[in-house]
């Protein structure tokens, strides 16, 4: 795969097949800054954080097909040191309630609307079962990614997601069966 050969490049020192890597999911990387930053600027210094330290330790990759999960992993604690070292974590309705201003539309109003609504809710959880959640359901990863970024057992990601839905569900004011 052209991938594996691109890390074994950069595994040899090569920085231009590391930064090749990155382009090829850049997306999805600045996606998940994004979700912990809350603002673009933070985003993306967190980005530039995680290439580096990505050039310091790409040879400690063991395995080139991680390479995804494994500078992810490395994305995601650079953004909470980002947050640990400033001391502040934006939540999403402060966002959402600047830009509030700026949407045209009933639909649309309804639909920040019905955000700040689930933001509210997801603010009755622990921080524990939010990134759990926002990881699972805003990013589509999976447990066993999501277990390596938090650095817990895939059993206690199902169980933070599990209790988390649970506490949504009587907050909304939904019965459990539904």
């Amino acid at each position: 795969m052209n991938a594996i050969n691109e890390v074994k490049k950069a595994q040899r020192g090569d920085k231009e097949a590391l930064l090749q890597l990155i382009m090829a999911d850049k997306d999805s990387y600045y996606r998940l800054a994004y979700s912990y930053m809350r603002n673009e600027a933070d985003a993306m210094d967190a980005l530039e954080d995680m290439i580096v330290k990505l050039y310091e330790k790409i040879g400690q990759l063991k395995k080139e097909e991680s390479f995804y999960s494994w500078s992810k992993t490395i994305l995601v604690n650079q953004c909470k040191l980002a947050l640990r070292k400033n001391k502040r974590l934006k939540p999403l309705e402060d966002l959402q309630e600047q830009n509030k201003g700026q949407i045209a539309g009933l639909s649309e109003y309804r639909q920040v609307d019905e955000q700040l609504h689930l933001q509210a809710l997801m603010s009755h959880l622990n921080d524990d079962q939010r990134e759990a959640i926002r990881l699972k359901y805003y990013h589509d990863l999976d447990y066993g990614t999501i277990a390596a970024f938090t650095r817990v057992s895939q059993g206690t990601v199902k169980s933070r997601i599990f209790q988390g839905l649970k506490k949504l569900r009587t907050l909304y004011g939904r019965d459990e069966d539904e």
